[in-house]
C-alpha cells in the first residue's frame, strides 16, 4: 500500500515530502496573493484548477479572503490542546510539515478547509457578492413541514452551488493523484461539505391577521460556522483508522474491533506524534511557553499539556471592566480594575 502522501502536493508547498523531492504549492496560499497574479503563481494547481481560477477571479478573491476564518475556527476547537492548529507565520503552505503525516490533524484540517471553502461561497453568493451565483433559484412556489404550507420567499443561501464548486476545484488534485493519501483527502473533504449542508435550517415569517401564523414565507438558511467546527470536532475525536481494501478502490478499518468509516466520518492512516516536544521532522513546535491551567484535570491542564516537564508561573497584571452601572438614558459606565493573577506555561524542552 502506498502511503505517500502525493495529494497533499495540492495543499502544501514545503521543501520536502518524503519520497519526492518537492511538495507543490496549495490553494490555501490564495490568502496571501492579488486576484490578478493570484492563478499563475500558485505552484502545484492543475490544469482543471488554473482554469476554474482564471475563469471565476471574485470567486477565488472569495475563497482567499475566507481562509482567516476556516483557520480561525480550527484555533478555537483545539485552543486547549497540545496541537492547536498552530500555523507557520512565514511558511506558504500555513501548516508546514505536520500535515505530511497522514493524521487525525490532517484529517480534520482537509475537512474543516473543505467546509469552509463551501460556507465561504454559500454566503457570497447570498450576499449578491458573486456574479456566477445567486439564491437558491430552486426554491419556488409553495412547499410543506411538520408544520404545514409554506410559500418559498426570501433569500435561501444556495449551499448546492458552492458545494458543486468547491468539489470540482479543491478535489481536482485529488482524482488526478489517486493513491491512497488522495483518497483520504477526498474522503475528508467531502465530509466537511457534508457537515455545512447538515446544519442549513427553514426560517420562516409568518403573516396573518393578529400575527398569527396562517400564512408562513420561508428560506433555507446556512448555520453559523461554529455549529460546523463543533460537529467536526466530535467527528475528529471518534475518528477512524483506515486501511486500504485489496483492491485500492476505499478503505477497511485497520483493526477488526475498530468500525467501517461512514461518508460523515473523519479518516485516517497513522497514528499522530505527542506534539509534546520540537521536532522538525514531524513539524511539532512542541508545547513549551503554552499557557495550561494549573487546577485542571483535563486536556489543559499543566500535568497533560506540559508532558510532565513542569512549568513556570509569572504574576502578571490584568486591566478589567468592573462596578458597571446603567445609566438613563442609554449607557453603561464601568470602572477600570486591576488584578494580579498567576499565569502558567510549560517549560520548554530541556
Amino acid at each position: 500500500m502506498n502511503l505517500l502522501p502525493s495529494g497533499i502536493c495540492f495543499y502544501l508547498s514545503v521543501a520536502v515530502c518524503w519520497l519526492t523531492s518537492r511538495v507543490d504549492g496549495s490553494w490555501w496560499y490564495m490568502g496571501t496573493l492579488g486576484s490578478q497574479v493570484m492563478c499563475d503563481n500558485i505552484p502545484g494547481l492543475v490544469n482543471k484548477q488554473r482554469q476554474l481560477c482564471r475563469q471565476h477571479p471574485n470567486v477565488m478573491q472569495a475563497i482567499g479572503a475566507g481562509i482567516k476564518d476556516w483557520i480561525g475556527e480550527c484555533q478555537h476547537q483545539f485552543q486547549n490542546h497540545r496541537w492547536n492548529c498552530n500555523t507557520m507565520a512565514r511558511d506558504h503552505n500555513l501548516f508546514g510539515r505536520l500535515l505530511l503525516r497522514s493524521s487525525r490533524e490532517a484529517a480534520f484540517v482537509y475537512a474543516i478547509s473543505s467546509a469552509g471553502v463551501v460556507h465561504t461561497l454559500t454566503r457570497a453568493c447570498s450576499q449578491g457578492e458573486l456574479q456566477s451565483c445567486s439564491c437558491d433559484p430552486t426554491k419556488k412556489g409553495s412547499s410543506r413541514d411538520a408544520k404545514g404550507t409554506f410559500d418559498w420567499g426570501g433569500c435561501s443561501d444556495h449551499v448546492e452551488h458552492a458545494m458543486r464548486f468547491s468539489q470540482s476545484f479543491i478535489d481536482a488534485k485529488e482524482r488526478k493523484e489517486k493513491d491512497a493519501r488522495a483518497l483520504m483527502n477526498l474522503h475528508n473533504n467531502r465530509a466537511g461539505r457534508k457537515a455545512v449542508k447538515r446544519f442549513m435550517s427553514l426560517e420562516c415569517k409568518c403573516h396573518g391577521v393578529s400575527g398569527s401564523c396562517s400564512v408562513r414565507t420561508c428560506w433555507l438558511a446556512l448555520a453559523d460556522f461554529r455549529r460546523t467546527g463543533d460537529h467536526l470536532r466530535r467527528r475528529y475525536n471518534g475518528a477512524v483508522q483506515v486501511a486500504m481494501n485489496q483492491y485500492g478502490t476505499g478503505f477497511t478499518a485497520a483493526q477488526r474491533h475498530f468500525k467501517r468509516p461512514s461518508k460523515n466520518d473523519l479518516v485516517y492512516f497513522e497514528d499522530s506524534p505527542d506534539y509534546c516536544i520540537r521536532d522538525q521532522e514531524s513539524g511539532s513546535v512542541g508545547t513549551g511557553g503554552r499557557v495550561c491551567n494549573r487546577t485542571s484535570r483535563g486536556v489543559d491542564s499543566c500535568e497533560v499539556m506540559c508532558c510532565g516537564r513542569g512549568y513556570d508561573t509569572t504574576r502578571v497584571s490584568r486591566t478589567t471592566k468592573c462596578e458597571c452601572k446603567f445609566h438613563w438614558c442609554c449607557a453603561v459606565h464601568c470602572r477600570d480594575c486591576s488584578q494580579e493573577v498567576d499565569v502558567h506555561t510549560c517549560k520548554a524542552q530541556t
